[in-house]
């Protein structure tokens, strides 16, 4: 445990971590010469008990009489093999552990652990509630061994959002609004948009945007990869920008935002339906694909596809989900299911209205049958 000590003057505050030590003249090379921190005070002159050393943005009192355990501080930087000759965990002599790492580690995607999964409205999961005030449902329970997360968003009661700019590590990041509005605004877009039902953005990796206000009763379906990834406050960064760069990429990917009314109705992968592009797969340099699907007729065939991740989500109508060695399973709007790479299924039974949100990764993969 490490205590935190505030000095507070007229117009100045200054915290520090508080430490113990036995043998002060052994901690001040330490965290001077190894850590490279500076030492700011020390006291009394002829036998110091207590030192204060700063650097790396912290703060550390370093006192003899402190009785409390040594703690563990994290150094993170741009090349930690430069760091401390090296090493990775480091021991003080007055038994602080030292860990150094990256300040901005590489996104890993995870191995997908592949699995059918069937997740149903009807079987009333709690909805949690997360960041900014917003409930979330779990669509993708296993997560396929961490590759992604599929998340059933509402926000009950409209009005603006207390959220504020940040951005996200990851692979990949749709928002795809499934009933009302909601009012966003992106790095280097201009204005704010309104997003409306039907509607989709993606948010590329480490675009700056904030959630202004939602209407009442608003649902997204946000998918995520990685499905454990960092979210970082931008404290710095006012939105709008200045800057206007509709064609810049973020890691790669264009931001999107894809309008209902503006796309065409094409054949679809599986015979049978047909489908809008979102344009994701284009922009994100195939990546991932979102596709809106609808029948096109009443019959359509037993299909398997060679995608690494291909997820599903109801929006209207029902279907029977038929699987190879699985019982056959009615859906409904707000259920969602994931189909592995291989497995034989076939969509049956669907009604007329019949709409489903696809989103595969990559974006362009085989389709058999």
């Amino acid at each position: 445990m490490i205590t935190i000590i505030i000095l507070k003057n007229i117009m100045k505050i200054k915290a520090e971590f508080l430490l113990p030590t036995k043998e002060l003249r052994k901690d001040i090379p330490f965290f001077t010469n190894t850590l490279k921190m500076q030492m700011d005070m020390i006291y009394p002159a002829d036998n110091p008990t207590v030192a204060v050393f700063s650097g790396h943005g912290i703060r550390i009192r370093i006192d003899k009489e402190a009785i409390i355990s040594p703690g563990k501080i994290r150094i993170l930087c741009e090349n930690p093999d430069e760091f401390a000759s090296g090493k990775k965990v480091l021991k003080a002599p007055n038994n602080t552990i030292i860990e150094i790492d990256e300040i901005n580690p590489p996104v890993v995607l995870p191995t997908t652990k592949h699995s059918f999964v069937v997740k149903k409205l009807a079987d009333q999961a709690p909805w949690i509630i997360g960041r900014a005030g917003m409930h979330y449902r779990d669509l993708i329970p296993d997560r396929l061994g961490g590759s992604i997360i599929a998340s059933h968003i509402r926000i009950p009661d409209g009005g603006p959002v207390p959220d504020m700019v940040h951005y996200h590590s990851v692979g990949f990041q749709l928002i795809f609004c499934y009933k009302g509005w909601v009012d966003l605004v992106y790095e280097d877009q201009g204005e704010p948009l309104r997003l409306h039902a039907g509607n989709c953005v993606i948010q590329p990796p480490e675009i700056r945007h904030q959630v202004l206000y939602a209407s009442d009763n608003i649902e997204v379906i946000e998918i995520g990869v990685p499905a454990d990834h960092i979210t970082t406050i931008d404290h710095k960064m006012e939105l709008p920008n200045k800057t206007v760069n509709k064609n810049r990429r973020f890691k790669g990917q264009k931001f999107v935002h894809h309008k209902a009314e503006e796309a065409q109705w094409e054949k679809f992968r599986v015979p049978g339906f047909i489908s809008r592009d979102t344009g994701i797969a284009q922009n994100t340099q195939n990546v991932a694909g979102v596709h809106i699907i609808r029948p096109e007729n009443n019959k359509s065939p037993e299909t398997y596809h060679d995608s690494d991740i291909l997820f599903n989500f109801v929006m209207e109508g029902t279907m029977v989900l038929s699987g190879e060695g699985k019982e056959p399973f009615k859906l409904s709007p707000g259920d969602a299911f994931v189909i592995p790479p291989e497995m034989r299924t076939q969509y049956k039974d669907f009604s007329k209205d019949l709409e489903l949100l696809e989103v595969s990764l990559p974006g362009k993969f085989k389709t058999y049958y």
